[in-house]
């Protein structure tokens, strides 16, 4: 995956657009901020999420976080493989580690997020 052609949400989603489907799922430096996943809750397939708004959780031994959506539209695959395989976010965030594929209902929203140029000055203005 061609991280450059990825967008980035502020709380931390990547997302893959290919023209029709949204792919989903957590960046790096968040898995690094985790640390030691223990579980995850995804959305089920055909619910509708809003862009900004929770659609999950990602627990670690030390804190429950939210998985927000970045767009807003209908989950239409989850990654089933994941909650039972939780090493693959930190071994492959960018790729076997997706969480979710939204239709989205605006994908111009896509626009609004950042890029990788953006993403990394981000991360670097906030990290502790």
């Amino acid at each position: 995956m061609d991280l450059s052609t990825l967008r980035y949400s502020q709380s931390h989603e990547w997302v893959h657009w290919n023209g029709d489907v949204a792919t989903v799922g957590i960046t790096d430096f968040a898995v690094s901020e985790l640390t030691d996943l223990v579980f995850i809750d995804l959305p089920a397939v055909g619910s509708q999420v809003q862009a900004g708004t929770s659609c999950g959780e990602i627990e670690s031994v030390k804190a429950v976080s939210d998985l927000n959506s970045p767009l807003s539209g209908e989950i239409v695959e989850i990654n089933e493989t994941l909650p039972d395989s939780l090493e693959l976010l930190s071994e492959s965030p960018f790729e076997a580690g997706w969480m979710i594929k939204i239709a989205p209902s605006d994908p111009s929203e896509i626009e609004s997020l950042m890029d990788r140029a953006a993403y990394e000055k981000f991360c670097a203005d906030h990290s502790h």
